[in-house]
């Protein structure tokens, strides 16, 4: 079979296999069916109800019988965050990446729909936003990142869709209005400017994605000449692994993308349509008539300012919780946890990573219960279906150590443009997305 054609019937039989390589992998599944419930009554308290709380949280209540489980999150939406690039494609309705919270906890799980206030970990206690203080035994904390627009000048959500902004990060339905900002780019022409944030990010490779999409709506409008594009990469190079930053270059100077490089963004004046960065060189300023804004990424404050987050290195104003990476435990809290985003660990925030990395604190945690060690660990799995244009994707995955870890070696090529790794993304990933989510992949 020529690996970079593979038809409909064999693009069935790989999601029949797993469906893990649309991004969300395939080294670690659902507990054996075979195994006998623990009998506890540990008080459990996670934090955040996105895709590692309501997973970690489906899968302790089939795990474990007697436990307390409680969930603290107040939002009653759950937000299918890999399906915003392809509304901000205006291949999807706002509503594609919206569901309900409730849906997805199973009935043994004590939600409740407030946040988190303070954590204190020497108490083993967490405040709520109402004022009450919730004891627990173990914690995990899965709150995700918060995107701080506030930190560029000038930038506000309100912005999004007007005067040639764009931020596909921000929700569903601003990156409905980014699209109709991209749509109208596309049409009109001028400047297309393309930015990501020195900050560690959910999905680094979204920023380079909708820059391919916007160059290929171009193109298939036929107002390629119209539009000059520019990405402008916050250090010296657009992708963390090597080799998938040079495929990234190549793609980009083959279809007439400029870059410039270490350039961070710092403000932007919409009136102006100028976006303002640092460089080594001092502050430069560049036009725009189109432009997705990716805002710096940090851990929310209620964790950045705790006990549990990084006290050295280079991850203290940005906050992340200091675990473990090969465990996920805290390096000073052996009952505590962190999972998904918020977790400071060198790779790991992106919807394939939680799922490689809950199976690892189920397994660590529940062994604790027990009075005995864990043995699995997290490799640092990520995965980004890295779309080049319209039906046509890379399915980039790789480990801590930059190796490339594909999940069809000899099928689908990593480093290949396929139609096969772009139905991944469009059909198979949420499939698998929501088996993620009941405990069950």
């Amino acid at each position: 079979m020529d690996k970079t054609s593979i038809d409909r019937r064999n693009f069935l039989k790989l999601t029949a296999l797993g469906a893990g390589a649309a991004g969300i992998g395939t080294g670690l599944t659902a507990k054996p069916a075979s195994a006998a419930p623990v009998e506890t009554s540990a008080k459990i308290l996670i934090l955040g109800a996105g895709a590692a709380g309501t997973a970690l949280a489906n899968r302790l209540s089939d795990r474990l019988n007697g436990a307390e489980i409680t969930l603290l999150d107040p939002r009653q939406d759950h937000y299918y965050q890999p399906g915003y690039t392809l509304i901000a494609a205006g291949l999807k309705p706002s509503g594609y990446s919206v569901t309900k919270t409730s849906d997805w906890l199973p009935r043994s799980v004590n939600w409740i729909a407030e946040s988190a206030a303070e954590i204190d970990p020497d108490a083993k206690t967490v405040t709520t936003s109402s004022g009450t203080t919730l004891a627990y035994d173990y914690l995990v904390v899965a709150t995700g990142l918060k995107l701080d627009y506030e930190a560029i000048d000038g930038m506000s959500l309100d912005l999004i869709g007007t005067n040639g902004i764009g931020s596909v990060y921000a929700g569903p339905e601003y990156a409905a209005k980014t699209w109709a900002a991209m749509d109208r780019f596309t049409d009109e022409g001028g400047v297309g400017l393309f930015t990501r944030p020195a900050t560690e990010m959910k999905c680094a490779g979204a920023p380079l994605k909708y820059t391919f999409l916007t160059d290929d709506y171009a193109r298939r409008k036929g107002n390629r000449g119209k539009v000059e594009m520019l990405y402008a990469a916050h250090s010296g190079s657009f992708f963390s692994v090597p080799i998938v930053n040079e495929k990234v270059r190549m793609l980009y100077d083959e279809r007439g993308v400029k870059s410039v490089y270490d350039h961070v963004m710092t403000a932007i004046d919409p009136g102006r349509k100028v976006v303002t960065f640092q460089t080594p060189d001092g502050p430069q300023e560049i036009g725009f008539d189109f432009t997705n804004v990716i805002p710096p990424m940090r851990a929310h404050d209620v964790v950045k300012d705790s006990p549990l987050s990084w006290k050295t290195g280079k991850w203290v104003a940005e906050g992340w919780v200091e675990v473990d990476k090969a465990t996920l435990r805290h390096a000073r809290f052996a009952n505590v946890f962190a999972v998904g985003d918020v977790a400071g660990v060198p790779k790991g925030k992106t919807a394939a990573s939680v799922k490689w990395q809950v199976p690892v604190v189920e397994d660590h945690l529940v062994a604790q219960i027990q009075g005995k060690e864990g043995t699995q660990t997290y490799n640092g799995y990520t995965s980004c279906p890295l779309i080049t244009k319209i039906g046509r994707a890379m399915l980039v995955e790789f480990d801590y150590q930059n190796n490339l870890t594909p999940s069809f070696p000899g099928l689908i090529a990593p480093l290949e443009e396929l139609w096969v790794s772009w139905l991944m993304k469009e059909v198979a990933l949420k499939a698998t997305y929501n088996a993620m989510l009941r405990g069950r992949a």
